[in-house]
Formats: structure tokens, C-alpha cells, sequence
């Protein structure tokens, strides 16, 4: 196993040698405010046997966890996606029993999960477009980690090893996790990242055990180009270096900032053709020099969905300052109620339309339909829609290219939907009214407690609209004398065939 722990400051924030020491395996310093990242790598030896099998059967996945609650970070880790629980996969060849395993084993290590088999939940995506897509995705709310800790103590921590078990508790304030395993590097990397705040520089190695330890904050060397990000600051490996070493590079990267905002809210009255307006803080493009567009990416759960069909008409699209319906996932019923969909929703890439000639808050407006859905009690439901990621895309130089560097974040869904020399500039989600990123849709469904009189009702209306027909039928007998003919009839037949 390796490990990397990373502090990362802001641009003018840092941290003399001084400020740190080192002591054999052990690293202390001040508290710092930074975001915390930190980084391990397994081989699949040192994984517990039902995870062993099943990445031995994937070609590819990507498990990323966002929390539902507003963070703050820092360049270079800006990649931001929606919240909750977000999973890219691609099978091995011939791998058909493992994959069935696979809502089985996240259930196990993740709690909730609620989908089934990856040909029924999962949805496609275009994995011809672009060669760092992976082949299916899957999505769901997922509020908090205390499922994985459980289970990672339980697997991955010795009794006796009590730091191991409280470096997993610090989970609960962490605001994402990444789980990644692809069959070139046969490894699966974990990492985990706590939000821009006050954070105690200290870190500890075990036996066996690389860890690397860097407190770092963004910087500007005069040698960086347009395209790069710097990085200045103090990297020390535990039990190997006797103090810390002073580093500063740069590097390519695809995530930068915007240093702008925007929140999210539904219309009201929703109804059951809720609108998700966008209020963004400025609509001036990032970038001088490059074709910049600006896109929101959501992923919506089962219970409601964009249409496709209406965000094909060029001037609906133009009143709601929408450009077009870039990619929506497959596949869509567009009839189906919420409670026989199997699929686990849509993830939906528009294209949004600002306003030009000046910098300034403006709005985009993006409709969507609510599903039927199972009764409750009370009559009403809330359905939780994620905030979406808002990001501008912008085209990068001719020749620029993008290796991995040590902080990229790649497999979110929308990435794979564009060409390979895209740079996005994020726009930071502000919670309205309070903390979390979620807007709740209040839908209106069958009252369980007023279910019993709906049923009796029903089968009340059905039996007097039988009897109504059954009354006029006899009605109509009586008058007309079915199966009887008459003496006047007989003879006014003879007279016709004379």
C-alpha cells in the first residue's frame, strides 16, 4: 500500500520549513486552514476476497461520492460533480456472473444501494465519442458514508490498530470520495477529500507503508504558461527524510476556477412540470483567448426527467436562455411511473445561453417532468433533485496537452462527453436557504390514510354504473320484445315475399 496526504493551501498562504517536524515516522506542524486530501493505493492482494474478484472481472470503475452539503476548495482539486453517489463501469470480457455480483458487493460495502443488476439499472453511455468514457453509469442519492466506514473498519483495520479505525471516522466530514480501479494499473485507488477549513498538519506512517506527506499552496512561477496551474510547498517522506524538502512545479491541468457562483431553485408553483431555475452570478466567459460555452450536467433520479423532445425547439430554448440538450442518457420512457422504472434515472448536459457584452447575474431555466409516483401517507411526497455541476467549457490552444498530473480527477460522466483538449472552468454551488445542495419538489400522490375510501368508492361506482346498464338493458328487452315475434310482423313478411 502507498499513501499521499496533502495539504493544499491558497495563492500567498504557506508554511516554512520550520513550522514542521519530523520524527522518525511521524510528521507535526500548526493548524493550517487547507484542503485536505489524502490518497491510497492497494494492490489486489491486500483487498478482502469479494472485492478482489469482482475488479478482477472489470475492465473499468469509478465509484465517486459527493456530500449532499456545500464545500469549499482550492486549485488544483476544483472537479466538482452533482451530489450523492455516482458510478462509471465497464465490464471484462466474459465477465457476465461478476457483474451481477456488483449490486450485490456495493451493497455490501456502501448500505443503500438500490440497483439490481447492471443491464436493468445501469444506463449507457457513448463510449464511441471519446476513448475516456467508461461504458455505464449509474447514479443515486447517498447521504453520507457511515455504511463504507463500517465496513472498511471491519475489513481493512487490524483490532489492535486504533489509528487505522480513526482515520476512517474522519470520513463523516469528509465532502468526497473517490474509488477507482482500471485493469492498466491493476490497483484500486482511494481518496478522499475534506473541504477548504482549518485542518491539524499531522500524519503518521505505518511499517511497509510509503507515506507522503506535502503541504503545499498555489503559486505562480514566472516559467508556468497559460494552460498550467503552480504548486509550491514542503513534501516530506515519512521515514525516510529527516526534515522536509522544498518543491515548486507546474503543471497541465483540466479543472480551474471560475470565482464565481450560482444557486439552484424550482419555480413556484411546481406542480407536476417543475422548472429548475439557474442563477448564476456572472455571465462574462473565463477565458479571452478561447471558444468558451457554459453547460449544467444533472443527474436526475427516476422519479423525474427531462424531455427530449421539447428541448429540441431552437426558440423554447431561447426563452429559457438554454443553447441546446447536448447528451441525455439512455434509456428514456417518458410515460412510465416511478414505481415500475428499473433504470436508475437520466443524466442530463445542456448547453446554456448567456447574455452577451458585459458581466452580470442572469438565469437559465430548465423544465422537467415529474413521474407518477407510489402512494403515501399524508398525500404528499418530496422528491430531492442534486444540484447540478456548472461548468464552462472552453477549448484549449492547438498542441496543448493534458497528461495526468497528481491532483487530475477524471471519469465524471461529463468529461467523456467532450474532446480531450476541453478545459472546464467550474462555478461554485451555493446552497439556498441553508447548507445542503439539493432542491425538494413537493408532490402531490394517493393518501395512504384515505386509500380505504378510495377503494371502497371505487368499488361502489362500479357496481351502480353495472346495474345502470344491466336496468336499461332489461328496459330495452321489455320494450322491444326480443325473441317474440307478432302476428302483424308474420303477415307483413308474407306480403312482402308475394
Amino acid at each position: 500500500m502507498r499513501e499521499r496526504i496533502t495539504f493544499i493551501q491558497k495563492l500567498g498562504d504557506s508554511l516554512e520549513p520550520s513550522a514542521l517536524t519530523v520524527s522518525g515516522r511521524d510528521l507535526n506542524g500548526p493548524n493550517v486552514r487547507a484542503v485536505r486530501e489524502d490518497k491510497l493505493t492497494f494492490s489486489l492482494d491486500e483487498l478482502p476476497s469479494e472485492l478482489h474478484t469482482l475488479l478482477k472481472a472489470s475492465h473499468e470503475l469509478h465509484i465517486r461520492w459527493i456530500s449532499p452539503i456545500a464545500y469549499e476548495t482550492v486549485s488544483p482539486l476544483l472537479a466538482r460533480l452533482p451530489p450523492g453517489f455516482h458510478l462509471f463501469y465497464t465490464p471484462g470480457q466474459g465477465t457476465d456472473t461478476a457483474s451481477h455480483k456488483l449490486c450485490s458487493t456495493l451493497q455490501d460495502v456502501f448500505g443503500s444501494i438500490t440497483c439490481s443488476t447492471p443491464a436493468e439499472s445501469f444506463t449507457s453511455l457513448p463510449v464511441d465519442r471519446f476513448s475516456h468514457s467508461a461504458a455505464s453509469q449509474y447514479y443515486q442519492p447517498l447521504e453520507s458514508l457511515s455504511h463504507f466506514i463500517r465496513y472498511a473498519r471491519g475489513q481493512l483495520c487490524l483490532a489492535s490498530d486504533s489509528s487505522c479505525a480513526a482515520r476512517l471516522n474522519d470520513l463523516t466530514g469528509a465532502s468526497s470520495l473517490d474509488v477507482s480501479y482500471d485493469t492498466i494499473s491493476h490497483a484500486l485507488k482511494i481518496t478522499a477529500l475534506w473541504p477548504y477549513q482549518s485542518q491539524s498538519v499531522h500524519a503518521t506512517s505505518r511499517a511497509h507503508v510509503r507515506t507522503e506527506v506535502g503541504v503545499l499552496s498555489a503559486e505562480k512561477p514566472p516559467t508556468m504558461k497559460d494552460h498550467e496551474l503552480g504548486i509550491a510547498g514542503l513534501l516530506t517522506v515519512l521515514g525516510q527524510d529527516a526534515k522536509p524538502s522544498v518543491t515548486m512545479f507546474a503543471f497541465a491541468s483540466r479543472h480551474r476556477d471560475t470565482e464565481s457562483g450560482f444557486t439552484a431553485t424550482f419555480l413556484t408553483p411546481t406542480g407536476l412540470h417543475p422548472t429548475l431555475q439557474l442563477q448564476l452570478e456572472s455571465s462574462k466567459p473565463p477565458s479571452a483567448s478561447a471558444y468558451c460555452s457554459p453547460h449544467a450536467y444533472l443527474t436526475l433520479p427516476n422519479t423525474i426527467f427531462a424531455d427530449k423532445y421539447q428541448l429540441s425547439d431552437d426558440l423554447f430554448l431561447a426563452s429559457k436562455n438554454l443553447t441546446a440538450l447536448r447528451f441525455i442518457s439512455q434509456p428514456m420512457d417518458l410515460e412510465a411511473p416511478a414505481y415500475v422504472m428499473k433504470p436508475w434515472g437520466s443524466a442530463v448536459l445542456v448547453e446554456l445561453s448567456p447574455p452577451s457584452g458585459g458581466s452580470w447575474p442572469w438565469t437559465a431555466e430548465i423544465p422537467l417532468h415529474l413521474r407518477y409516483l407510489s402512494p403515501a401517507h399524508g398525500g404528499y411526497t418530496g422528491v430531492q433533485v442534486p444540484y447540478p455541476a456548472v461548468f464552462w467549457a472552453c477549448t484549449a490552444e492547438e498542441g496543448t496537452k493534458f497528461p495526468n498530473n497528481p491532483f487530475e480527477r477524471v471519469n465524471l460522466g461529463y468529461d467523456g462527453l467532450f474532446g480531450p483538449r476541453t478545459v472546464f472552468w467550474h462555478i461554485e454551488p451555493h446552497a439556498q436557504g441553508g447548507e445542503r445542495l439539493v432542491s425538494t419538489v413537493k408532490v402531490p400522490v394517493l393518501d395512504l390514510d384515505k386509500a380505504g375510501w378510495v377503494n371502497v368508492g371505487t368499488a361502489v361506482t362500479v357496481l351502480l354504473g353495472f346495474a345502470w346498464i344491466v336496468w336499461k338493458l332489461l328496459g330495452v328487452y321489455g320494450k322491444a320484445g326480443h325473441g317474440r315475434i307478432s302476428t302483424k310482423e308474420v303477415e307483413n313478411g308474407e306480403k312482402k315475399r308475394q
